[in-house]
């Protein structure tokens, strides 16, 4: 028999579930390609000047995050740094991240209309390992006439350690880059 008491208790226990939801954030998904993803990653017909501007328009930030299939630090990037529902939060929230294979084969036009694979594109851009991070300035003038890092305001080569792989998405988001070398920018924020 239902009470009043005992609907009452139901619905709180229902909104304690609600709110326990919310507050967890999306599991990584294993690819076929053996890359973690993310529900919010872009889905991209990987034109890099039209990403740029898409996530512009919606006001974030346009990352591309290189991973490789059985990288350790790419699984404890998306198992432990990503399911920090503050991390993924902040990033989902002013991001746009487009992940990349670094060993991969899809065609990819980057800002200079060249159309490239996309082991041959992260070895434009001098991606040596995984994860790597490249981020871009929030528009696309200029950027054809650049190779490379030069197109680039920062990266996150390798990964870093929780509180400051947030930092470093917060320094872009603010665009700390104008003002300190990463490192500096940290110290500041302390």
């Amino acid at each position: 028999m239902l009470t009043r008491r005992n609907a009452i208790a139901t619905i709180g226990f229902g909104l304690l579930g609600l709110r326990a939801g919310a507050t967890q954030a999306a599991a990584p998904k294993l690819g076929e390609d053996g890359l973690y993803h993310m529900d919010w990653y872009l889905e991209s017909f990987l034109d890099l000047s039209e990403d740029l501007a898409g996530a512009t328009a919606k006001g974030k930030r346009f990352a591309i995050m290189w991973g490789l299939k059985g990288c350790p630090a790419c699984k404890r990037m998306h198992e432990v740094h990503m399911l920090d529902p503050k991390i993924e939060g902040y990033i989902r929230d002013n991001f746009e991240i487009l992940h990349l294979n670094h060993i991969g084969s899809r065609v990819v036009t980057d800002f200079d209309g060249s159309k490239r694979g996309e082991k041959a594109l992260g070895e434009s851009y001098g991606v040596r390992f995984t994860p790597t991070i490249q981020f871009f300035p929030e528009g696309t003038t200029g950027l054809a006439a650049l190779k490379g890092q030069a197109r680039e305001v920062t990266r996150m080569p390798g990964l870093l350690e929780p509180a400051a792989f947030l930092a470093m998405f917060r320094y872009v988001r603010e665009k700390g880059y104008e003002s300190a070398p990463f490192p500096d920018w940290l110290k500041k924020q302390a």
